[in-house]
């Protein structure tokens, strides 16, 4: 775990597992055998977090031409992104790090304490498990899927 900053790229991913829907649990090990791209982001409902997911919503397509399984956390709980998902029509799950509040989040050194909230960041992990790329947002910007999609790319190369 990280004393400062988000996990860095060369170092496996830590395994976790979350609620995607009510009663559902998902498994980051699982998804073994092919890219996984992870977006901590804040908080469902909000401007930025809403402008960013659609975004990812939008070019799902270029995801999949990577084999690569994008996964949104935040806090939020279940049933807050079950409704999200809903109304915003997301391809992709929201998992919830909701309790104990933020663990996974901590654990990829982006849980920001001060306001109870995950920290907007991204990560690339290699179909082995091993982070390949991390890029930590300023938390009102979207950080855009440029940094993602390069990294998917090179994993590719």
């Amino acid at each position: 775990m990280p004393t400062n900053g988000i996990l860095q790229p060369g170092i496996e991913a830590p395994d976790f597992t979350l609620d995607s829907k009510p009663g559902e649990k998902f498994h980051l090990r699982d998804l073994r055998g092919k890219p996984v791209v992870l977006a901590f982001y804040p908080a469902d409902w909000s401007p930025v977090c809403g402008d960013q997911l659609a975004l990812y919503n939008e070019i799902y397509f270029e995801f999949e031409k990577f084999k690569a399984q994008l996964i949104g956390i935040s806090v939020d709980g279940v049933w807050c992104h079950q409704a999200y998902s809903k109304s915003r029509q997301l391809a992709f799950p929201l998992l919830a790090d909701f309790e104990p509040k933020g663990e996974i989040a901590r654990r990829y050194g982006t849980y920001r304490a001060a306001d109870g909230v995950c920290e907007r960041s991204l990560f690339v992990i290699d179909a082995k498990g091993i982070i390949r790329w991390s890029y930590l947002s300023p938390i009102g910007e979207n950080p855009g899927a440029d940094g993602i999609l390069s990294a998917l790319e090179e994993l590719h190369a």
